[in-house]
């Protein structure tokens, strides 16, 4: 599957995170190796944030690209809603490419809304990729109405992506905003879709139908969980990993083909809601 190839890049299937990332200065050669395994395993989407760590994030991602050629990349970060206007955003997007140690960024996001009218800062990504800055824009955390509105102010409709949790345990997305977005030809970046947030990981990892799912296949219960996710349309995964051996294992995952049985037996023991539900967001 392409994802969001302006550039004429492919895009692995899956992508890494790095929420948490670059804060422990014991584990940050570690982190940095797990992200260049996951490079080397064609997860070549990075995405960050100036939020994670205040910026420790994005200076992780910089060491880690070191030595790669940036046009095997597609790095992603997301600016914080009370920078995304015209008074702070060209300062905080520079800064992160200085702390990413790049010229420009193939993804930039508005992390949630905020006071920020839509209208202002869709203008100003429009100029963050006239001056080259970002090749594209999207949002992070934004649920169907927000999504409609935004696309109603001009230039809305250049929006690239909406970045959302979503997770075999997390599916109020597939209700209305999975459906809209697809309509409209957008993919969706899936964040924590190993459930690495909350309290329901343990449930989904000990899940008898997500274990016998995977004892089908030899593969691990977060390999399911991944492969749940990519076996729908236009999802990319960017599960977050500190430590190369789970980066490999979580790359591994795009070889896993689930039977319709298989996902009959998953979404069954973990059903879609069947009205509205307020989005998941941590």
């Amino acid at each position: 599957m392409e994802f969001l190839t302006q550039s004429g890049m492919p895009v692995g299937r899956i992508g890494q995170g790095t929420w948490y990332l670059g804060e422990k200065p014991s584990a940050f050669a570690r982190e940095c190796r797990a992200l260049r395994a996951g490079i080397d395993a064609g997860m070549n989407l990075i995405d960050t944030a100036e939020m994670y760590g205040e910026g420790a994030a994005e200076r992780l991602v910089g060491d880690a690209i070191q030595g790669v050629e940036r046009g095997e990349l597609y790095l992603v970060s997301k600016v914080y809603p009370f920078h995304a206007g015209r008074r702070d955003i060209f300062r905080c997007c520079e800064n992160s490419l200085r702390r990413m140690k790049t010229d420009y960024l193939d993804l930039y996001l508005l992390h949630w809304r905020g006071s920020v009218p839509f209208a202002e800062t869709a203008e100003c990504m429009e100029q963050l990729k006239e001056r080259g800055l970002i090749r594209a824009w999207g949002v992070s955390n934004l649920d169907l109405e927000d999504m409609e509105e935004l696309f109603s102010v001009d230039s809305g409709q250049n929006c690239q992506t909406d970045q959302v949790l979503y997770h075999l345990g997390s599916r109020g997305i597939e209700y209305d905003l999975l459906p809209w977005l697809r309509e409209h030809g957008l993919p969706i970046m899936a964040y924590c879709p190993l459930a690495q947030a909350g309290q329901l990981r343990n449930g989904l990892l000990r899940s008898s139908a997500v274990r016998n799912v995977a004892e089908q296949h030899g593969a691990s219960a977060c390999q399911i969980l991944l492969a749940f996710l990519l076996a729908q349309e236009g999802i990319v995964p960017i599960p977050r990993s500190s430590r190369p051996e789970h980066t490999l294992e979580n790359a591994a995952a795009v070889r896993l083909q689930l039977s319709a049985e298989e996902l009959q037996t998953l979404n069954h023991a973990f059903p879609a809601p069947n009205h509205k539900t307020m989005l998941d967001i941590v």
